[in-house]
C-alpha cells in the first residue's frame, strides 16, 4: 500500500443540501488503524465520509489525505452482473492498475462463487462480493457507510477478520459507519455532540481546503 502518512481532519463542518449537518470536528487516523462512527440516522455520517472522500466539499476546515488513497463503499456494490466473480475483482484490480490475487476469493468465501455471474448472487453475497472489491484495488484509506448490510453474522466475522489482519496489519486505515460490532480494537467517534445548529452557521462560508 501507498501513502502511509494518516488521515487528518481539523476544525470540519459538513452539510448537506447547503444546510449545516457536523461542525467542530477534529480528528486523526494512523496508519493501521482504523476509526467507528456512531450517531441515530441522519447524524450525518454519510454526508461525513462523502465529505472524507473528497465527493462533496467541506462547509468548513479542512481534511488532509494522500493523494490517491482514498475509497469511498457505500450500499452499492459497484458490481457487473453480466461478469462473473472472477471476472468483477480482474476488472477492478485491472482499472486502479494492480495485479489480481486469488486469495480475495478465500477471505470473503467467494471461492466457490468465482464462476457465477454476478447478477445471479444472493444480496449476502453481492455484498461479500463489493467489499471484496475493496481488497483488490490497493487504496490505502477505505471509507466504510455500513458496510455489512446484508452479510450473516459468520460474514460479518470474515470481514472483520480481514480488515483487521489484512489491510490494518498492512498500514491501511478505515473510517466505518456502523451499528454493528466488528470485534474491532478501535475508538469509537459519537457525533451527536457535533450537531450543528443551522442558524448558527449560517453566516459562515463554504470556503474550506481539500489537501
Amino acid at each position: 500500500m501507498t501513502g502511509r502518512t494518516g488521515l487528518r481532519v481539523e476544525g470540519l463542518a459538513v452539510a448537506r443540501g447547503g444546510v449545516p449537518v457536523l461542525t467542530g470536528l477534529s480528528f486523526a487516523v494512523a496508519p493501521g488503524e482504523a476509526l467507528i462512527l456512531r450517531g441515530p440516522n441522519g447524524a450525518g455520517k454519510t454526508t461525513l465520509l462523502r465529505v472524507l472522500a473528497g465527493l462533496a466539499p467541506p462547509f468548513a476546515g479542512r481534511v488532509e489525505a494522500p493523494p490517491e488513497s482514498v475509497a469511498f463503499a457505500s450500499h452499492a456494490d459497484g458490481i457487473k452482473a453480466a461478469l462473473t466473480v472472477t471476472e468483477n475483482l480482474r476488472f477492478w484490480a485491472d482499472l486502479y492498475g494492480r495485479g489480481f490475487d486469488a486469495a480475495i476469493l478465500d477471505d470473503f468465501d467467494l471461492r466457490s462463487l468465482r464462476d457465477r455471474p454476478a447478477g445471479t448472487l444472493s444480496a449476502g453475497q453481492s455484498r461479500r462480493l463489493g467489499l471484496a472489491r475493496l481488497g483488490v484495488i490497493g487504496r490505502t484509506i477505505l471509507l466504510l457507510d455500513e458496510p455489512t448490510v446484508s452479510l450473516d453474522v459468520a460474514s460479518v466475522a470474515r470481514f472483520a477478520d480481514w480488515l483487521r489482519d489484512r489491510h490494518l496489519a498492512a498500514g491501511g486505515i478505515a473510517v466505518i459507519a456502523t451499528h454493528v460490532p466488528l470485534g474491532l480494537d478501535s475508538p469509537v467517534l459519537d457525533l451527536g455532540p457535533f450537531r450543528a445548529d443551522p442558524r448558527a452557521a449560517a453566516h459562515q462560508g463554504t470556503d474550506a481546503a481539500f489537501l
